[in-house]
């Protein structure tokens, strides 16, 4: 099988762009990532940084997000840097940009003038809101399009009350929603053109995203009038528990079966085959009482206990894990999850590799992230060899 044979200009900064690039450039695409002359991506200066030192080429986020990507600096802005981002553009086979839409149309690099230049070019635009609608001109960060898209409405979930009031996800999960989402549309489009169709315009709202992946409980308004919130009452799917040793872990209940094998693995108690906890129904009307006796038998095991003790009866649980429960965690490392590689500045570091395994393929990153500018010379050179 061989890996992505496909060039990649991508011209986009932070995280929702360049997660989408690097996840191309993960499956073996030569992704060729645009930076602007003396600062490069946004991303450099946003940390964590080794060693808590602020440095542009030892950010921990720019680092996670473009390895093997090659880097050039160039300036769209000049007619000369526009000229020479079309002869890139001629040789591409992708463009990834998270301009907000019809900016790159005034510099004359909107996609009918790239389709023009190269007919079978895909366009995958990523923006807050997506190339239409009435917010497609608004700008926002991640904290405004979490919000935006109901998921922030139902965070901290199994809240008290809702006086606990909703919170944003971690990190920029949302803009890593985007990422993610336009990787695929990519990959769908270069099928699609591969099998005899042309280039096309991808058009990827993050807003939209975010939204698509919250669709199993923000749906349950249009089901059933349901109106879902962060507190958990009446939604009988899980149930978040605490342990003796003090960590938590998630137990389902989204099914009879689940209940009766996390009966089982609480040794049977007379509780749980007695109305009201002996239905479904029984167990949704009652769900506060039954959050409560299941906390009570939680706080007799560990987290480790109760996980395998419920997976050895058939049913499903989640530990809660910490940061450095997932780094240590042995599945990870039993599939290479993490890899070591070696950057010319922030040295050694271990990076998370692609979760997909596909056979006969090594995706695991080979090359840091780039210095700013580090293959200009080499990718130009490129252009102008081909040229001639």
């Amino acid at each position: 099988m061989d890996a992505l044979k496909a060039r990649v200009i991508e011209l986009a900064d932070f995280v929702a762009g360049p997660y989408c690039g690097k996840l191309l450039a993960d499956f073996g695409a030569d992704v060729i990532k645009i930076e602007k002359p003396g600062r490069g991506d946004d991303a450099r200066y946003i940390g964590p940084f080794k060693d808590d030192e602020p440095n542009p080429e030892a950010s921990g986020t720019f680092l996670y997000l473009n390895t093997n990507k090659r880097s050039v600096e160039l300036d769209i802005e000049t007619a000369e840097g526009r000229a020479t981002f079309l002869e890139l553009i001629k040789t591409a086979d992708v463009l990834i940009e998270d301009r907000m839409p019809g900016e790159l149309a005034k510099l004359g690099l909107g996609y009918e003038d790239l389709h023009a230049v190269n007919p079978n070019l895909v366009v995958t635009s990523i923006t807050p809101f997506g190339q239409v609608g009435p917010y497609k001109d608004f700008k926002a960060y991640h904290l405004n399009l979490y919000h935006a898209s109901g998921q922030g409405y139902l965070l901290p979930m199994w809240a008290i009350n809702l006086d606990v009031p909703p919170c944003q996800g971690p990190g920029y999960l949302g803009l890593f929603d985007g990422g993610m989402a336009g990787a695929t549309a990519t990959l769908a489009a270069l099928f699609w053109r591969d099998a005899g169709g042309t280039g096309q315009h991808v058009d990827v709202s993050i807003h939209h995203a975010m939204m698509t992946l919250e669709r199993s409980q923000l749906r349950r308004f249009i089901d059933d009038g349901v109106d879902p919130n962060r507190t958990g009452k009446g939604r009988l799917l899980e149930s978040l528990v605490e342990c003796k040793d003090g960590e938590f872990a998630v137990v389902i209940l989204s099914s009879q079966q689940q209940w009766e094998g996390l009966w089982r693995a609480m040794g049977q108690p007379e509780w749980g085959a007695q109305p009201p906890f002996d239905t479904q129904k029984g167990r949704s009307d009652n769900y506060a009482e039954l959050r409560k006796r299941l906390n009570d038998w939680s706080r007799t095991v560990s987290q480790d206990d109760l996980f395998h003790s419920i997976q050895r009866e058939g049913s499903a649980a989640a530990p809660i894990l910490t940061a450095e429960g997932v780094f240590k965690l042995e599945q990870f490392r039993q599939r290479g999850h993490f890899v070591t590689i070696e950057h010319p500045v922030a040295g050694a570091l271990e990076y998370i590799a692609q979760p997909t395994r596909p056979s006969g393929v090594e995706l695991a990153p080979k090359r840091p992230a780039p210095l700013l500018g580090q293959h200009t010379a080499e990718v130009l050179g490129e252009l102008h060899a081909s040229a001639n």
